[in-house]
């Protein structure tokens, strides 16, 4: 069946068990605006300040974003050229981040030291389980990330499907204890959610581009989603519901005052990852990636 075909059911399926509800009438149409107000109207539980203590960025220079970028692009090339199925979400992050950048700079946030402590702490996360994953060290892996790298080493999905199970572990097993690390709120007392819920509106314009690119490179049904009004609000919704729940999880987690308490949020964090990952993995497998394989070859660079 067409990936355009399940489009309904996916967006619907994914945005329920993201936990998000619709504000909106039953009857009439769900998008990215019409969720930011409930996500607004929620707002941040009172947390108590707690200066960032890791040794990454320590400074919340611009440069360490700058760096990443560096890093991420030195880390894509032999992926793409091999066309292993890694390059399909290391490409989107390096889009990510190059974006985030220019946010940064354009003043779209805030508190700029906090976007740039939480962009390299949460590229770190991910390049470490790339790394303990290639090198066998799979115990240190997450359940959501084995998953999605277990799919792409069997090259058993399609691009898509790649992109949302390590889009899923990064955001919805990671961030959360990104989030917690770098701590959410500012020794004046505002909370980061603000900033946090920001990038919500950027992130739409990012889907298609990023979604045309990764089909011009690597897999050409990647775009088979018909972008039409309701495909891209879908795809906003998903990701606007799961940056919610990465919020209330670090929450948990900061919340979490006893070592039994902190064992049970990070359970809760990995299950919920977990979950979604089997859901992902359910719906986007594929018998076959030659013709996926055979295209990347001819059009990676």
């Amino acid at each position: 069946m067409k990936i355009r075909k399940l489009t309904g059911a996916v967006v619907l399926t994914l945005a329920l068990a993201g936990g998000l509800t619709s504000p909106a009438k039953a009857d009439g149409p769900v998008g990215p605006g019409s969720l930011d107000w409930l996500i607004n109207l929620l707002g941040p539980l009172p947390t108590a300040y707690q200066p960032y203590a890791g040794q990454l960025c320590r400074s919340g220079s611009s440069t360490c974003i700058d760096h990443t970028i560096r890093i991420m692009r030195k880390r894509l090339a032999p992926l793409a050229t091999g066309c292993a199925h890694d390059a399909v979400f290391s490409l989107a992050y390096l889009r990510v981040t190059e974006d985030v950048r220019r946010a940064v700079h354009a003043g779209h946030f805030r508190d700029r030291v906090w976007l740039n402590q939480v962009d390299a702490v949460f590229s770190r996360l991910y390049f470490n389980v790339m790394d303990d994953w290639h090198a066998g060290r799979t115990g240190n892996v997450p359940q959501a990330w084995k998953i999605a790298l277990r799919a792409e080493d069997d090259r058993t999905m399609t691009g898509l499907g790649n992109f949302l199970l390590a889009m899923n572990a990064h955001i919805n097993r990671d961030f959360p204890h990104v989030l917690a690390t770098v701590g959410l709120t500012a020794k004046d007392g505002t909370s980061h959610k603000r900033d946090h819920n920001a990038y919500n509106s950027r992130l739409d314009g990012l889907y298609h581009p990023v979604f045309a690119e990764e089909a011009a490179r690597f897999d050409p049904t990647f775009d088979d989603l018909d972008f039409g009004p309701l495909d891209e609000l879908g795809v906003g919704a998903i990701m606007r519901g799961w940056r919610e729940v990465v919020w209330r999880h670090a929450e948990l987690l900061v919340r979490a005052n006893t070592p039994q308490l902190r064992q049970l949020v990070d359970r809760e964090i990995d299950e919920y990852a977990a979950t979604q990952a089997r859901l992902i993995r359910g719906m986007f497998a594929s018998s076959d990636s030659s013709a996926r394989d055979d295209w990347c070859a001819a059009h990676h660079g």
